[in-house]
């Protein structure tokens, strides 16, 4: 297999990645139970300012670039120009699937917000397995979280923690501040944050060694 066509088919599943991600975190948003901590920020700074997620997206992960110039001390222009081109397709299709998301039925009953919270945490879970199986750039947020690792001398799974975290505390005070509720943070949050690492695990043990093949026989990709 040549390596024109290898690289065809990793951007073939990071794009398809990023947009299943991005689909899973709209039907979260629909679902209205809290979205998951990688998009808190970004749900917050549209609950509190009238801009649509696509735009929030990109600014938050703008934030997150900054963030890693201050930790890091050290500006590698090539790379966070790749962070924000990614950031905007990211927020491109945040805003096309939320689009989309809206033209199904509005989740009335506890019932139906819960099917499309859960349904969005397989969703995310498989966008995640194209995303991080492409072996291309990471996100702005994903690469702040090698930023804290690195910088404080602890793991990646901590420092994962550590982000989430600080990413929902910020939320929140947002909301707290400008529309004094929790807004984007609810029990979907938890949820998310639970279970998205235990179903993402799953789909690994059954889902990544036949993406590795797909995309080369010859190449072994290490999650």
């Amino acid at each position: 297999m040549n390596h024109k066509n290898v690289t065809m088919k990793r951007l073939t599943l990071y794009i398809g990645g990023l947009f299943f991600l991005t689909l899973g975190v709209s039907l979260s948003i629909q679902a209205g139970l809290g979205v998951s901590p990688v998009s808190s920020l970004a749900y917050a700074l549209v609950l509190t300012s009238g801009l649509s997620i696509g735009i929030t997206t990109v600014l938050a992960n703008i934030l997150f670039i900054l963030v890693q110039i201050i930790l890091s001390k050290r500006m590698d222009i090539k790379d966070l120009m790749l962070q924000l081109i990614i950031s905007v397709v990211f927020g491109f299709f945040m805003d096309a699937t939320l689009f989309l998301v809206q033209l199904l039925p509005a989740p009335e009953s506890i019932v139906l917000r819960c099917v499309y919270l859960i349904i969005s945490l397989f969703v995310v879970s498989a966008g995640l397995i194209g995303y991080f199986t492409a072996k291309l750039p990471l996100m702005p947020y994903d690469a702040l979280t090698y930023v804290i690792s690195e910088q404080f001398k602890i793991k990646f799974s901590k420092a994962k923690i550590t982000g989430d975290l600080v990413n929902v505390f910020v939320a929140a005070i947002m909301g707290l501040v400008f529309i004094q509720s929790f807004g984007a943070i609810g029990i979907g949050t938890i949820v998310a944050a639970y279970f998205i690492g235990k179903i993402l695990g799953w789909m690994i043990s059954r889902f990544q060694e036949p993406l590795q093949q797909w995309v080369s026989q010859n190449e072994k990709v290490i999650l």
